[in-house]
């Protein structure tokens, strides 16, 4: 567990650093328009409002991009889906949360997903991984999948990037604004903006990776396998090769495989840390029971 916590400790440094950037953003905003309760108010009510809109757009978007629809609750064709929805009420009452709505996708690959929080998550699993996996294996995605939204993964990363948007739109006006009205002016205010957005996501990106070590840990805490999981990781991201996923600019950041990038420049900005990275820190775990 103690690498658990130091990954928790990362996440946590790297979302006060996002938080620094949203008070910077506001302290540039009231500077600039004055610290009375009226701008503070219209602040805040704008920064919620943006990030509420991200997260239902963002859910809705994901879903509708693999063509999700509810999975029933019993046999249907070849699949034993009751089998699924009691493991996930298990899962969901050792994990003190609400179980979430299930739905299943035809993807192309085999993956899953979750969207939302606590009391409102959704889990989508594909029909391919419900064929690949053994049914240990598949609730170890299934743990994985939860943890995410028992630890509000979700939640957090919408507000990463809705930080990161607001920083990269801030500076882009504050520059066009503060500049010659000219097309030249546009044109680096639109740079910089850009360049602003993708500092602060160097952050969101972390915090992404590390949530992925932790909901793997906190799969294989629960579901009491830490092998099933990385045998489940194993065949994934076999069948993931030269196979390209149903919504995947959408989802992918979501999906338990990702693209873990291996390059220095490249990782900084993947959303998933190496598939074989995360293997063999569940073998670790394996060998620990």
């Amino acid at each position: 567990m103690v690498g658990h916590n130091g990954l928790r400790l990362r996440m946590l440094l790297a979302g006060s650093i996002l938080f620094g950037f949203y008070a910077a953003l506001a302290g540039a905003v009231m500077w600039k328009f004055g610290t009375g309760t009226t701008v503070l108010a219209l602040l805040l009510l704008g920064s919620l409002g943006f990030v509420g809109f991200q997260y239902k757009f963002g859910k809705w978007m994901a879903l509708r991009s693999v063509g999700a629809e509810d999975m029933p609750e019993g046999r249907s064709g070849r699949h034993d889906y009751g089998r699924i929805h009691r493991s996930v009420e298990q899962l969901s009452e050792d994990m003190g949360i609400e179980k979430p709505r299930l739905m299943v996708a035809e993807m192309g690959v085999p993956n899953a997903f979750a969207v939302g929080r606590k009391g409102a998550g959704v889990v989508v699993v594909s029909e391919e991984i419900i064929d690949l996996l053994g049914h240990d294996e598949l609730e170890g995605v299934l743990g994985h999948e939860l943890a995410h939204i028992k630890n509000r993964d979700v939640v957090l990363m919408v507000l990463g990037q809705s930080i990161a948007s607001m920083v990269g739109i801030v500076v882009q006006w504050a520059y066009i604004l503060g500049g010659q009205r000219n097309i030249a002016t546009y044109f680096a205010g639109m740079i910089l903006g850009t360049i602003a957005q993708m500092i602060v996501m160097i952050f969101v990106m972390a915090i992404s990776r590390y949530r992925e070590y932790v909901a793997d840990n906190d799969s294989a805490t629960y579901t009491n396998n830490p092998d099933a999981m990385a045998r489940a990781l194993e065949k994934i991201s076999a069948g993931n090769k030269s196979k390209e996923m149903k919504g995947q600019e959408t989802v992918n950041a979501l999906a338990i495989s990702g693209e873990g990038a291996r390059g220095a420049l490249q990782k900084i900005f993947s959303t998933h840390p190496p598939t074989e990275e995360r293997i063999e820190r569940l073998r670790e775990q394996s060998r620990g029971y």
